[in-house]
């Protein structure tokens, strides 16, 4: 995920709860809609992260502009306001950029750098946890000297969420522990062999690998893809050749095929990964709309749902899509 262009300010942003972006009706399965209508704020809205729920059924995205989060369903064109811009304040929350759930179908934030902007309060946290209902199980603040972003989450198979900082190379964990929720260094920048910062954006986009024993993390400045172990947090280059991953976003995998979502290049790279999420081979480049940056995606009904994002767009549009294409190149 890319740094916002701006923050539009939240508290001019007066949404009423769960807005219908769409009356839409609801669609049968063999005629899912192509792409699904995102309603923001009128003086226009940029957009990032996507969680699809554990049913693939329910999907939810993100609002960088106001912190918002907008939910949909697969068979029906039309989004609502889930949080609206009254919640975000409420949670102290200025934008939301990384999104995942787990199997509790809860929602897990990532706020940027809400807690390091020059307006933020001391206190002001960075990362949110929702249950199904909207309800705030916790807000929390990374344990960090300096600036943060907090960019891209993933839930991983021991149930905690692991977030990425794209300003230092270290990977945060949150997780319910002994009834309270906490927030971790768990892949720390100066750990032996950890990335070497580049000059822009750096860790991003983050993943579980198909041996549910790592995680997936792109470096978008430098075109890397790393494997995180999960057991022991130790980081390993994924060997990808020559090919090309320089701003790579969001990640997707499914099985053992690996989509890096490139923003600004606007480019899917499939990529097939080894047993041992070592190395990755080039299966296919497709170019995406020259009119749209795709951010970050998930998978539903065998089907890539991808952020238009309108970083291209200055200043954004009100409205955007969520746009659904083949898995398959």
């Amino acid at each position: 995920m890319r740094r916002p262009l701006r923050h539009a300010a939240a508290a001019v942003v007066l949404l009423p709860p769960l807005l219908l972006a769409s009356a839409a009706p609801a669609l049968a399965h063999d005629e899912l809609p192509a792409a699904y209508r995102l309603h923001g704020d009128p003086e226009g809205s940029l957009f990032e992260g996507i969680a699809v729920s554990r049913d693939r059924e329910t999907f939810y995205v993100s609002e960088i502009t106001g912190g918002e989060i907008h939910r949909g369903e697969v068979d029906e064109a039309g989004t609502e306001v889930w949080l609206d811009a009254d919640d975000a304040i409420r949670d102290g929350r200025r934008a939301a950029i990384g999104l995942a759930t787990d199997h509790r179908d809860r929602v897990y934030v990532a706020g940027g750098d809400n807690a390091t902007q020059p307006d933020a309060a001391a206190d002001d946290p960075d990362f949110w946890v929702y249950d199904e209902d909207g309800e705030l199980l916790a807000s929390l603040r990374v344990p960090a000297d300096g600036p943060v972003f907090l960019n891209d989450v993933v839930v991983g198979p021991d149930g905690a969420a692991y977030v990425t900082d794209s300003v230092t190379p270290q990977i945060f964990r949150i997780a319910r522990e002994d009834g309270d929720w906490q927030a971790t260094v768990w892949a720390a920048a100066d750990a032996p062999g950890a990335p070497e910062p580049g000059e822009g954006f750096g860790l991003n986009g983050i993943e579980v690998g198909p041996d549910c024993r790592s995680v997936i993390v792109a470096q978008s400045d430098v075109g890397a893809l790393w494997r995180y172990d999960l057991e022991t947090a130790e980081p390993t280059r994924i060997d990808a050749g020559d090919v090309d991953l320089t701003s790579t976003d969001g990640l997707v995998v499914k099985g053992d095929t690996l989509v890096a979502v490139r923003n600004f290049p606007q480019v899917l790279t499939y990529l097939r990964l080894d047993d041992d999420v070592t190395s990755a081979e080039l299966l296919a480049e497709v170019p995406t709309d020259p009119d749209r940056v795709f951010t970050t995606g998930d998978v539903a009904e065998r089907r890539l749902l991808l952020v238009d994002s309108q970083f291209d767009e200055e200043p954004p549009s009100p409205d955007s899509e969520v746009v659904a294409r083949p898995f398959r190149p």
